[in-house]
């Protein structure tokens, strides 16, 4: 009976050791705010806002979710430098934004699959899911991402965007070199 609770004493020891290593080794998950939340949260320390734009039906949007967004590297750097917003293209929420209030009026909360379009998902201009939009620190639009991204993908929009070396491109060349001399350093 002794040997039977000491191997299970060291079974819940083992258990616990591998829940502390995982969580260490796995990195930081994303924190994702409301866009409401991420405005006010601009207010008191201002950060860009990365806008996860997607839907409940998008295949490549599930991927990014599972494969790049819960990548340690990237999701260490977003919850660093940016405030995640999660905003669903076909949903329901209520965004107000420059003296604006945009609503899905079309939405239908019975339909399964795809939803009407909400009106904030045509003011971004999003034409495609997932898209990846950047907002200023002063609650500017600066540039949508279409498209899935993997880690090393994403790398480069996030620091170039992080750091404001787009600001410093004054045509598309330079966006071009840019990208050939980026050297990723995200791990899969």
């Amino acid at each position: 009976m002794t040997n039977y609770k000491f191997k299970l004493s060291a079974m819940r020891l083992n258990m616990f050791i591998f829940i502390i290593i995982s969580n260490l080794v796995n990195g930081q998950a994303i924190e994702w705010i409301s866009f409401e939340q991420a405005i006010k949260a601009q207010k008191e320390n201002p950060k860009k806002i990365l806008m996860d734009v997607y839907t409940d039906w998008c295949g490549p949007c599930k991927l990014m979710d599972k494969k790049t967004f819960q990548n340690p590297y990237v999701a260490d750097y977003i919850s660093e430098h940016y405030y995640a917003v999660k905003f669903n293209a076909e949903g329901n929420e209520t965004i107000n934004y420059y003296d604006n209030t945009f609503k899905n009026p079309n939405y239908d909360p019975i339909k399964k699959g795809r939803n009407a379009t909400h009106q904030f998902t045509q003011f971004l201009g999003v034409k495609g899911y997932p898209t990846i939009v950047f907002i200023s620190e002063g609650g500017d639009l600066i540039t949508p991402v279409v498209g899935y991204q993997n880690p090393q993908q994403l790398e480069l929009y996030l620091k170039m965007i992080k750091q404001g070396d787009y600001m410093v491109f004054s045509k598309p060349d330079d966006f071009e070199k840019y990208l050939k001399n980026f050297v990723p350093k995200f791990k899969n």
